[in-house]
């Protein structure tokens, strides 16, 4: 029988969201190590431990950042650039794309953008490539010969960082918008050449000045999404 829960972790789970905004404010090394380390105790199958880390901070990050935005600004980019995997599904449906394209507008909204300002559009989403502003920025590799169950444990791995993150008082910004420019990526970091990129993160202090870090994402309520069964 269950007679007490520590508040602890539904805090840490409450307030973890998707920082746009942060402040130059820098993290020291030793507390990334913590976060990763802690990160470190998530679940994998038979204990295989897919998670490869690269930790950049500043010239390397500052470096691939100018590479980034020359690539994202790039007349040619759609024929140079292409995902090494297909994050989104190829064909959207209910309930996927309201809650897509909700998430989106709710942000836009915020910053006064509206659906026709194409330019300012591409400059927030350009925000990706700047890590938002953080002094750290974080990529994920994964050898090219695990499978899809290994893609899962880095899932969880992948939240632990966030939560861990969270616990010391950070914030972070799981992206896959780094994905398209992998080609660009890997060999910046040094990857090996059976590596594939799984996805980057941002990772600092809040600018709580920021009116993007306002937003606040719904979730579905437990009836559209379980089952029980009696």
């Amino acid at each position: 029988m269950i007679t007490s829960i520590s508040s602890d972790y539904f805090s840490v789970n409450q307030s973890r969201r998707s920082v746009r905004a942060f402040l130059a404010t820098p993290v020291r090394r030793d507390l990334i190590e913590k976060i990763l380390s802690e990160a470190s105790r998530a679940p994998s199958g038979t204990n295989t431990q897919p998670w490869k880390v690269t930790v950049l901070t500043g010239e390397p990050l500052q470096t691939l950042i100018a590479k980034l935005l020359a690539a994202s600004n790039d007349p040619e980019r759609a024929k140079k650039y292409v995902e090494d995997y297909r994050y989104y599904p190829r064909e959207w449906k209910s309930p996927y794309l309201e809650r897509r394209r909700k998430v989106g507008y709710d942000l836009y909204n915020l910053l006064g953008i509206s659906r026709r300002e194409v330019d300012r559009m591409r400059a927030q989403w350009n925000r990706n490539f700047e890590f938002f502003g953080a002094p750290v920025g974080l990529m994920f590799t994964i050898d090219r010969v695990m499978e899809q169950g290994s893609w899962l444990d880095y899932g969880m791995f992948l939240q632990n960082v966030m939560l861990a993150a969270r616990a010391f008082g950070l914030e972070t910004c799981p992206q896959a918008a780094f994905n398209e420019f992998h080609a660009i990526i890997l060999p910046h970091i040094g990857a090996e050449a059976t590596d594939t990129l799984v996805c980057g993160m941002s990772l600092g202090h809040a600018d709580p000045a920021a009116v993007e870090n306002s937003l606040h994402t719904e979730r579905a309520p437990l009836a559209e999404f379980v089952r029980f069964l009696d």
